[in-house]
């Protein structure tokens, strides 16, 4: 299969042709990840420096207590680490007892940061370049300040209100009061001495040294349960990806507690139809598509919790007959029923490097809502997510809150092979949009043959839990009405940070086509 160079989407991107790629959310990020590349590193050390940059630069989408995912080709062999944090282990159902939901600001929604794992355990296994210089750019924005960029600060504005009573991350991000200008210079001195001593200690400090006692006797004056042990007992897990066949690649995700599998699932479905016989945009093509990722959804928010606490291993959520059985169920003249509930919320960071050894990496970071949980441990910089919120408090649901667990995550890093071989290193951020933008920027590439700066550019569909679905603007008016005609509940004129954000690098013959999406700041570069 051949992709064609066309660009028939609004855009402002192009891809970049190199043989050594980094693409992701934010200019300077990518760049710090270049960086390593033109210093002799490989795509890890890149994929590396560019997520320790975009915790200074990208704030409002992750942050030094972030959790983190990848998928990585180390040129021989696929691999997945998860290192999404589990619940302090005095967390029990009783602590939530007489809420309808999880809390979703404070303490009682922070478990254990992961992202700062996923950065050593990477580097310890496939890194080339010494651990304290892939923090060298961020520290240096940290310390002498950079300039915002537009997005990130509208981002950055909207967030300002959500954290009213919380002093510290006022102090900390918000030190005039608002949020910076487009533009204006931001500088977070404490970020940039605790990315140092994470640097030196490779990690360490954050989970057994001063670090860790800073967040801990910041959890103990403030009425948390984080506590030392609960930092120390983090572990960043290497997993098999769990995988699923569509015309002719094989796309791999990240096992439970992720949602990955949704996507998975999705694809299973709509290998039962020819949906390049419909046109692409039209009526029929999104339709088949929504139905797929409904019934994906119903399996997942349904079952999908931390692994060790699965009623039903994933891999039966994958059986062909089971594919089988929710793609007869589709009708192509008719919406199904909504999926159910699910977890809420999203902001995540998004980025992928490739090298001209052939290593190609998926890494995703994420504090969850904004900001998080909005608690900055005081001198730090280290805002702590809010993954808590994945959690649900209903009698017997696997992924009922408890302590040591897990919760439910919704950031995924997406990665396509073909006969084996590294094809594809992707990902679209935003909450529930990502295992649906996995599915679109599949649909798109595998079926109607676009590249994937066009697949990224493309307008895009969310469905929500209530099986309400948002057009994005470029959709033609007829898709709305045919789309309401099948019996969907279809919104217009929705916000554009609903449909998230891509990043993909895709293999050719001799190199990378890189490209980035113009819903965000971000930028692809090469060499």
């Amino acid at each position: 299969m051949t992709f064609t160079w066309d660009f028939p989407y609004p855009s402002r991107r192009m891809p970049v042709l190199a043989r050594n790629a980094v693409a992701t959310s934010q200019p300077l990020a990518a760049q710090a990840g270049l960086r390593m590349l033109l210093a002799g590193g490989n795509a890890v050390d890149a994929a590396l420096a560019a997520a320790v940059a975009l915790t200074v630069v990208e704030p409002t989408s992750n942050g030094i207590g972030s959790d983190a995912f990848a998928i990585l080709w180390d040129g021989s062999a696929l691999h997945g680490l998860n290192s999404s944090g589990r619940a302090p282990q005095a967390w029990s159902p009783q602590r939530f007892a007489g809420m309808s939901a999880m809390p979703e600001l404070g303490w009682d929604t922070v478990t254990v940061p992961g992202a700062v794992a996923a950065w050593s355990a990477l580097s310890e296994r496939f890194g080339k370049l010494p651990f304290a210089e892939l923090f060298q750019p961020a520290i240096a924005y940290a310390r002498g300040g950079f300039p915002v960029s537009p997005i990130t600060a509208r981002r950055w504005q909207q967030a300002h209100a959500l954290y009213p009573q919380l002093a510290e991350i006022h102090r900390t991000f918000f030190p005039a009061g608002r949020a910076p200008q487009p533009g204006e210079r931001f500088r977070c001195p404490d970020q940039a001495d605790t990315l140092a001593e994470i640097a030196a200690s490779r990690g360490e400090s954050f989970y057994r040294g001063p670090i860790a006692r800073r967040m801990a006797a910041c959890a103990a004056a403030e009425g948390g349960a984080l506590t030392l042990d609960d930092l120390a007992r983090h572990t960043a897990d290497w997993v098999e990806p769990l995988a699923v066949d569509y015309r002719g690649v094989t796309l791999h995700e990240i096992p439970p507690n992720g949602q990955g599998i949704a996507a998975l699932i999705a694809l299973g479905i709509l290998r039962h139809f020819d949906l390049g016989r419909f046109p692409v945009d039209s009526v029929d093509s999104v339709h088949l598509q929504i139905e797929a990722m409904k019934s994906a959804f119903t399996d997942v928010f349904h079952h999908v919790a931390d692994i060790d606490h699965m009623r039903r291993p994933p891999g039966d959520l994958l059986r062909a007959d089971a594919l089988a059985t929710r793609a007869a169920a589709v009708r192509m003249d008719h919406a199904a029923a909504p999926p159910g509930e699910s977890p809420s919320g999203g902001g995540t960071v998004f980025l992928t490097a490739a090298d001209e050894s052939g290593m190609m990496v998926s890494f995703i970071q994420s504090n969850y809502m904004g900001f998080g949980s909005g608690v900055v441990v005081p001198g730090t910089g280290i805002a702590l997510q809010n993954r808590g919120l994945g959690f649900v408090l209903e009698d017997g649901h696997p992924n009922r809150v408890a302590g040591g667990k897990r919760p439910f995550h919704t950031i995924i890093p997406g990665f396509v092979t073909r006969d084996g071989r590294p094809l594809m290193s992707f990902g679209v951020m935003g909450a529930h949009m990502q295992p649906q933008g996995h599915v679109q920027m599949m649909t798109r590439i595998f079926d109607y043959g676009q590249n994937p700066q066009a697949a990224c550019d493309a307008p895009r569909w969310h469905v929500s839990a209530d099986g309400s679905v948002q057009l994005e603007a470029g959709f033609a008016p007829a898709v709305a009405e045919g789309l309401h005609r099948r019996g969907h509940s279809v919104m217009t004129n929705v916000p554009e940070s609903l449909f998230g954000g891509g990043q993909l690098i895709w293999r050719l013959a001799d190199g990378y086509a890189a490209a980035s999406d113009r819903r965000k700041d971000g930028q692809a570069v090469g060499f």
